[in-house]
């Protein structure tokens, strides 16, 4: 059979079916068609050497470019990061999110779901010199709104997102998480909390989460940190993770210590989804892109294939969208294309520790519902001989 798009020869890994074998990887009518050897396509690339996993999914991103302060081009990320599908997380709330859906979503070629926010304008304030914690003044808070968008919007919109804390709800404290939860109940979708630093403390928050709630920022540095001062997990958060609430990285430019990270994985407490919380402030570091961010997990002893799942059937699991993240056929034909490159490789947290990595993930290829996107300066697949 003749194929639309074949990536050939690549290390496939696809932790939804258990593969990690050399094989190649065909697309047809914009969904996958089947994995083996010795397939032919009318377009081909040979993917000798590189790492061919399904289509990234970043979990936590703000991709509202121009619209909100904070917003990056998704297009662009998710070209130099092979990131198939962007998660934009609160950018926008019941009050702009028409101008994001028509104005970015509708035009990306990249997947964007979103985490509506609670708040009437999404995270509005967040700048080099301006943080204005969009829920300080619970006058913002907009539930009847916020539903009324959401039902119009299901196709894109998977969840409902709130930040919580001293910089993002300030007096407000906890109450915006009782208002975002009312209106997850209401919509029956799940909700993606933030959390900076105290007041309220990390334990208050996650200790409101529901099965299928996403905590957000669960590797932050201390204060608000997930572990003790002797390193040992709280248990308030194993209580979350015993009930279902799934813990994202969310690395941002906050939100991700080297120290928090080692005592959390000698724990074995490790994250159900990695994500980068790509935005303005944090893409030129210590972030960066979803690459990097997964390449800090290697660094941290855990296995490709679990990095891979983490960025992959986890987050397509978490916005119950079970099309997504798996190479099975039928499925939506997206792959990201990855080189592992060997050497010395600085990688920084937010709080300035530096670790040399060994190994690290660089993006190699995108496709998208069948069709090949390179990052710049990559080659495109060609018309097979």
């Amino acid at each position: 059979m003749q194929y639309d798009l074949v990536l050939r020869n690549g290390r496939v890994v696809d932790p939804s079916q258990n593969i990690d074998r050399v094989a190649d990887v065909a697309f047809a009518g914009g969904v996958v068609a089947a994995i083996g050897d010795g397939l032919s396509g009318s377009k081909s690339r040979d993917c000798s050497g590189l790492i061919v996993t399904p289509g990234l999914i970043d979990l936590h991103t703000h991709v509202y470019w121009g619209g909100t302060s904070l917003g990056v081009d998704p297009d662009a990320f998710a070209r130099d990061s092979a990131v198939a599908t962007c998660v934009d997380t609160g950018s926008s709330g019941p009050g702009n999110f028409p101008g994001f859906r028509r104005h970015v979503i509708e035009r990306s070629e990249c997947r964007i779901l979103v985490y509506l926010h609670v708040s009437f304008a999404g995270i509005y304030g967040f700048a080099k010199n301006i943080m204005l914690g969009e829920g300080h003044d619970m006058r913002l808070l907009a539930a009847r709104e916020a539903v009324e968008v959401i039902e119009a919007n299901r196709d894109v919109i998977i969840g409902v997102k709130v930040r919580i804390g001293r910089h993002a709800s300030g007096p407000a404290g906890i109450q915006p998480l009782d208002v975002a939860l009312q209106v997850a109940d209401e919509t029956g979708l799940p909700l993606m909390a933030h959390i900076d630093e105290p007041p309220p403390s990390y334990e208050e928050v996650v200790s409101r989460l529901r099965k299928g709630d996403v905590l957000t920022h669960c590797y932050r540095p201390f204060p608000n940190a997930p572990v003790d001062g002797r390193g040992k997990v709280k248990p308030a958060i194993r209580e979350a993770r015993e009930r279902g609430v799934i813990f994202d990285i969310g690395h941002g430019m906050g939100s991700f210590s080297w120290r928090t990270a080692r005592a959390m994985m000698a724990e074995g407490f490790l994250p159900d989804t990695i994500s980068s919380d790509v935005h303005s402030l944090c893409i030129t570091g210590p972030a960066y892109d979803q690459v990097t961010t997964l390449s800090k997990f290697l660094a941290l002893g855990m296995p490709l294939n679990d990095v891979i799942a983490a960025s992959t059937c986890a987050p397509a699991a978490a916005v119950q969208r079970p099309e997504l993240g798996t190479f099975r056929v039928g499925s939506v034909g997206d792959a990201s294309i990855l080189e592992m490159r060997q050497g010395r490789f600085p990688l920084e947290d937010v709080r300035g520790e530096t670790v040399v990595a060994g190994e690290r993930l660089f993006a190699a290829g995108l496709v998208i519902a069948g069709r090949e996107i390179a990052p710049q300066g990559q080659k495109l697949a060609t018309a097979a001989e």
